[in-house]
């Protein structure tokens, strides 16, 4: 386990580096952008080439793969064995289905997406989108909003084609 504490402490610095406004005192949506403007104007100042990409990750837990994230738990954090199958009896079997003044629907299985309510949903997400946060970029994230900026010189445009 200690392989795989390691390398979640790396991909766990990864996440805590990048810029959040979310649950930040002082912060909203517009520190948020005001920050990802900052950057951008700072690179152009500079004579910088500036991408950016923005993501709305609305509903995004509902969206994680299993295999996936199974696959990623494995040679990323070197989940194996055992905690690999906690992890896949978490996962799977996994039922949903409505309920409505006393009548309820017929159970549909889950193929995928983690719990939102839970304590592990949320890590388990962080886990299958950490990967992200290791590009050389500048993330900056808000809620469910993810800016993910790059930023080079334009003698270094080739080496980054």
């Amino acid at each position: 386990m200690h392989v795989c504490d390691s390398k979640f402490d790396k991909q766990k610095r990864w996440y805590l580096e990048a810029e959040k406004s979310t649950n930040t005192a002082n912060h909203s949506t517009e520190t948020a952008v005001l920050r990802v403007l900052s950057d951008i104007l700072d690179a152009l100042y500079r004579d910088h080439f500036t991408v950016l990409t923005l993501f709305d990750l609305t509903a995004a837990f509902d969206t994680v793969d299993y295999a996936t994230l199974l696959r990623r738990l494995q040679t990323t954090y070197g989940i194996t064995r055992t905690a690999q199958g906690w992890f896949s009896s978490y996962l799977h079997e996994r039922k949903i289905f409505v309920r409505y003044r006393g009548t309820s629907s017929t159970p549909s299985l889950l193929l995928c997406g983690v719990r939102q309510g839970s304590v592990l949903g949320p890590i388990l997400f962080l886990l299958y989108t950490a990967d992200l946060l290791g590009l050389k970029l500048h993330p900056h994230l808000y809620a469910d909003d993810t800016q993910i900026g790059g930023f080079c010189a334009p003698a270094e445009a080739s080496y980054h084609q």
